[in-house]
């Protein structure tokens, strides 16, 4: 069997490493970019969801959350119904810095699928969807306290 997760693997971390280095500028510490992200693009989202989204427990997404507001970037907000719910939103520092942030995102994606057509970015998109839902389905089983059986 070809070793796929090693590749996306490498992908992933070369990428990540790429931002690391150039959100320096922006004062995004590792993997923060990925949050903020998708709090501009979810505004309102509780960090529970957001933990979800990104595939991280909750202990890590809070560490993330927390440094992002401290950096002002983003801001917990209590639900009109329910107090103990913080939805958080992205400020206007942090709205204002997620442009740059996709403009990296779609660089990252064009350079990475350079030589490859439009018809193997489909598949290539269609397999790595399925590839997902197999893992989250392991994910969430480990998560709950399962072992795997190997």
């Amino acid at each position: 069997m070809k070793e796929i997760l090693r590749e996306i693997g490498m992908i992933a971390r070369a990428l990540d490493s790429i931002s690391n280095i150039e959100f320096k500028e922006i004062d995004l510490t590792r993997g923060q970019y990925l949050y903020l992200v998708r709090i501009c693009e979810n505004p309102g989202i509780i960090q529970e969801k957001l933990a979800e989204m990104i595939k991280v427990d909750r202990t890590t997404a809070a560490r993330a959350v927390q440094k992002l507001e401290l950096q002002g970037m983003i801001e917990k907000k209590s639900d009109g119904e329910n107090k103990k719910i913080k939805k958080i939103y992205a400020t206007d520092k942090g709205r204002e810095v997620y442009p740059f942030l996709m403009r990296e995102g779609n660089y990252s994606d064009r350079m990475a699928l350079q030589g490859v057509s439009d018809e193997e970015t489909e598949t290539l998109y269609k397999l790595l969807v399925k590839v997902r839902k197999n893992v989250e389905a392991d994910w969430e089983q480990v998560k709950k306290g399962h072992k795997r059986d190997y």
